[in-house]
């Protein structure tokens, strides 16, 4: 039996900022964005060029969603994003106004730095050794 993870949820406060940060600011692709009606959208993205699994944008629908927009993993990396070229993705992020909570390291497995999305949820951007 072969399986594979397709997408995971991340909860967001609005689709269209949430869009916009994936989309215009990290690269992403949008995959998908399908109105289902009373406000609510299936909205997928994921890194272009990717074939792997992608996040699906799900908006906050109640209090206890919304207390968690931003934090999905209690303040642990969230996504671990591998580049081909680290320094030229490092940068351009940069120039974005990304926020970095930590710079660039060298690790035993690659170059690793930390970045926050526009709500706080933490990414691994990794540009693994050759």
């Amino acid at each position: 039996m072969a399986q594979h993870i397709t997408q995971l949820a991340l909860v967001v406060r609005d689709y269209d900022e949430a869009l916009a940060f994936y989309v215009d600011v990290l690269g992403f692709e949008c995959l998908e964005d399908t109105d289902l009606g009373g406000g609510k959208r299936w909205v997928r993205v994921r890194p272009t060029g990717s074939d792997g699994a992608g996040l699906l944008l799900a908006r906050a629908a109640s209090d206890e969603q919304t207390s968690r927009v931003g934090n999905q993993t209690g303040g642990r990396v969230f996504v671990f994003l591998e580049t081909d070229d680290f320094r030229r993705d490092y940068d351009r992020l940069v120039s974005r106004g990304v926020t970095f909570v930590r710079g660039p390291s060298e690790e035993e497995y690659g170059t690793v730095a930390v970045f926050e999305d526009l709500y706080g949820n933490r990414f691994d951007l990794i540009g693994r050794k050759r």
